[in-house]
């Protein structure tokens, strides 16, 4: 049964000469980014605010999770110029923080983790002041991996959990929960002055106490960071919306979560993992 979006739901369509530099600087250095690749709600708000979520490694993800809207299949070679590019636009747009995530590569022998690397190495050569947040997949578990992206010293490691572990044979088939906990412990235990960060979706069917208990879960794996957002799908064929959840939820979840000790809770329907990430940092 198709529920109507509610009014906390509804987006001010936004646009205007500030979006279109970002798109056109965007373009003339083909770049991808998630905000656009995963149709995402406030796309136009960050345009307008000089900031992006780049997309580096394609456009094409090798998982089929159901909850998103990126394309799946064969994906591409990787662009070697990409780093450099993404640099590029990171100085032109005069980012203050830059968030650089990536389909997931697990046709790639590192899960693309040396790419990863390269692209903080270069934002580091052409805008050293520019605060660096990485939203990584979860590399297939493999440490040696996770350790060159440590090692590339990013101020921010993000590595979603999306969901509670009930549901992740309908929603990440191919993840696994334990494996996305210990990636984040990990980056802990190899690095004590990176901030960690993971986000849940929901309305995906989850009931109250499971989302405490990945809270809890996140918080023992050291996870500093959290947000919380309204899963939207983004069509039919996609894990269908369960539950609209109630902006007061969200105000719970993130008292809850501010007392077992995250740093920082973005918690409200419209939050998404990268959205106003740079205040985190504050």
């Amino acid at each position: 049964m198709h529920q109507k979006k509610p009014d906390w739901l509804k987006v001010k369509i936004q646009g205007g000469q500030v979006s279109e530099e970002v798109k056109s600087i965007l373009k003339s250095l083909s770049l991808n980014t998630v905000c656009k690749e995963a149709n995402c709600p406030n796309q136009m708000e960050c345009f307008n605010r000089h900031t992006a979520t780049f997309m580096i490694l394609g456009n094409i993800c090798t998982r089929n999770c159901t909850f998103c809207n990126v394309t799946k299949g064969s994906p591409q070679a990787v662009d070697m110029t990409e780093p450099s590019n993404v640099a590029k636009a990171v100085s032109e747009l005069k980012l203050k923080h830059a968030v650089i995530t990536s389909v997931t590569r697990d046709d790639l022998a590192d899960g693309g983790a040396s790419h990863f690397a390269e692209v903080v190495k270069a934002i580091r050569s052409q805008k050293p002041d520019t605060t660096i947040e990485l939203l990584i997949p979860d590399l297939k578990g493999e440490i040696t991996a996770l350790s060159t992206i440590v090692n590339s010293n990013p101020d921010i490691i993000n590595h979603n959990i999306e969901t509670v572990p009930s549901l992740y044979p309908k929603v990440r088939p191919a993840a696994i929960y334990k494996r996305s906990l210990d990636l984040l412990y990990n980056v802990k235990s190899m690095s004590s002055t990176i901030l960690t960060k993971s986000g849940i979706m929901l309305g995906l069917g989850e009931v109250q106490d499971e989302v405490v208990e990945t809270m809890k879960d996140l918080r023992q794996a050291g996870c500093d960071i959290l947000t919380l957002g309204q899963y939207l799908a983004p069509s039919k064929e996609h894990h269908p919306i369960i539950e609209y959840v109630h902006p007061d939820l969200f105000k719970k979840y993130r008292d809850i979560g501010m007392d077992m000790g995250f740093k920082s809770i973005a918690s409200a329907p419209l939050v998404r993992s990268s959205y106003h990430a740079e205040e985190a940092l504050k």
